[in-house]
C-alpha cells in the first residue's frame, strides 16, 4: 500500500507540475527495492555487497537492496523461489539439488562469488595427517550432510583409503577448540576459519578440497535468483520477467567486488562497520586472501564454466545425492557478468 501511494503521488506531482520547463527534475526518481537473502552471517565471501552498498552503487542502478539471513528454518535458495527475495547467496550442490528435485525449485545461479572452492580439510599438524589415506582411525567432525559423506567417501576412495575406518560425528559448534580433543579433522573455508585459526594459534594442517579431485573444485558460494514458474499465478520470473533488474543488481554487485579486489584493505573496513565485534586484524588477513581470490584465473569477476558444472553434477549422480543428469546450461547463465 505505501509503495502504490508513493507512486500515485509522483503521478500527482508530474500532473500538477505540467507546463512547467523543470518538473522532472523536481520528481524524485523512486529506488526500486529489491531482497537479497544470505547463505549464512555476513563475512568476507559477502563482502561486494557491502562495497555496493556502502558506495552507492546500488543506488546508482536505481535499487535499494536489502540485505537479510535466512535465518534456522529455511535457505537462501527455498526463500528464492518462494519469492521471498529476489536474490539469493547459495552453493552450486544447492542449485543442482533443487533443479533435479521432484518439485523443482526455480532458481538459477548468475555469478559465482569466488572462482575456485576455497574450502577443505583441516586437522592438527601435531596429528600428521597429511593425505586422506590418513582420515583412517580418525574422527571426522561436521554438519552429516549426505554430500559431505560423498566427498569425504570420494576422496579417501581415491586415496585407497578405507572410508569405514573413519568415524564420522555431529560437529558441536566449538570450531578448533575440539581438535585434537573430541575430533581429529574438520572441514572448514581457507578464508575465514583457518585464517582465523591460524591467527589463534593453531598449528594446523590444510588440504584444499580442489587438490584431491578437481570434480569438488565447484562453485561455492554463488549468486542465485528465480529462473522458472512453480505456481503460474503467485511466481514471477525474475530472468525472464525482469532481466533489467536483475542486470541493474549485477553491475552494482560487479563493481562491488571488483572495488574490493582492487582495495582489500578498504573493503575490510567497510565489512567492520558490519561486523563490529569481529577483530580488523582478522578481517584485514580475511580480506587480503579472498580479494585475490574472488576473480582469480578469470578474465571477468562471476563468470562460470560448463566444465565446473557438468563436473560436479556427474560427481553428484555417481555417488546418489541426486537421481538424473541435468545439463550446465539448466542451472547457470554468465548473461548478467559478461
Amino acid at each position: 500500500m505505501k509503495k502504490i501511494g508513493l507512486l500515485a503521488l509522483s503521478a500527482l506531482m508530474v500532473t500538477s507540475l505540467a507546463g512547467c520547463g523543470s518538473a522532472k527534475d523536481n520528481v524524485k526518481k523512486e529506488l526500486k527495492e529489491v531482497t537479497l537473502v544470505l547463505d549464512y552471517v555476513p563475512n568476507t565471501n559477502h563482502t561486494g555487497f557491502y562495497v555496493a552498498q556502502e558506495k552507492g552503487y546500488f543506488k546508482e542502478e536505481g535499487l535499494k537492496v536489502n540485505i537479510i539471513e535466512p535465518g534456522d528454518d529455511s535457505t537462501s535458495a527455498v526463500l528464492v523461489a518462494a519469492n521471498k527475495g529476489e536474490f539469493g547467496v547459495s552453493y552450486q550442490e544447492d542449485v543442482t539439488y533443487a533443479r533435479t528435485a521432484e518439485e523443482v525449485l526455480p532458481i538459477k545461479a548468475i555469478a559465482t562469488i569466488i572462482q575456485h572452492n576455497t574450502s577443505g580439510f583441516v586437522s592438527l599438524k601435531k596429528e600428521n595427517i597429511k593425505s586422506p589415506k590418513d582420515f583412517e582411525g580418525k574422527v571426522y567432525a561436521g554438519w552429516q550432510a549426505p554430500s559431505e559423506e560423498a566427498v569425504i567417501k570420494a576422496v579417501m576412495n581415491k586415496a585407497n583409503a578405507d572410508f569405514k575406518k573413519l568415524t564420522m560425528v555431529g560437529a558441536d559448534g566449538s570450531g578448533f577448540a575440539a581438535l585434537g580433543k573430541k575430533v581429529d579433522i574438520q572441514w572448514e573455508f581457507e578464508g575465514w576459519a583457518v585464517i582465523k585459526g591460524r591467527m589463534d594459534g593453531y598449528d594446523v594442517n590444510y588440504m584444499p578440497l580442489k587438490d584431491l579431485d578437481k570434480r569438488l573444485d565447484y562453485y561455492t558460494p554463488v549468486i542465485i535468483t528465480s529462473d522458472a514458474v512453480i505456481d503460474s499465478i503467485t511466481n514471477e520470473k525474475m530472468l525472464k520477467e525482469d532481466p533489467e533488474t536483475v542486470q541493474k543488481f549485477m553491475n552494482a554487485v560487479k563493481k562491488g567486488y571488483e572495488y574490493a579486489i582492487d582495495h582489500p584493505e578498504e573493503s575490510a573496513e567497510i565489512m567492520k562497520k558490519i561486523l563490529p565485534d569481529t577483530d580488523f586484524a582478522f578481517l584485514k588477513e580475511s580480506q587480503k586472501y579472498l580479494s585475490a581470490e574472488y576473480r582469480k584465473d578469470a578474465k571477468t569477476w562471476g563468470v562460470m564454466k560448463d566444465e565446473v558444472w557438468d563436473n560436479y553434477t556427474d560427481f553428484m549422480y555417481e555417488y546418489k545425492l541426486i537421481d538424473k543428469k541435468i545439463k550446465a546450461s539448466e542451472q547457470y547463465t554468465n548473461e548478467f557478468v559478461k
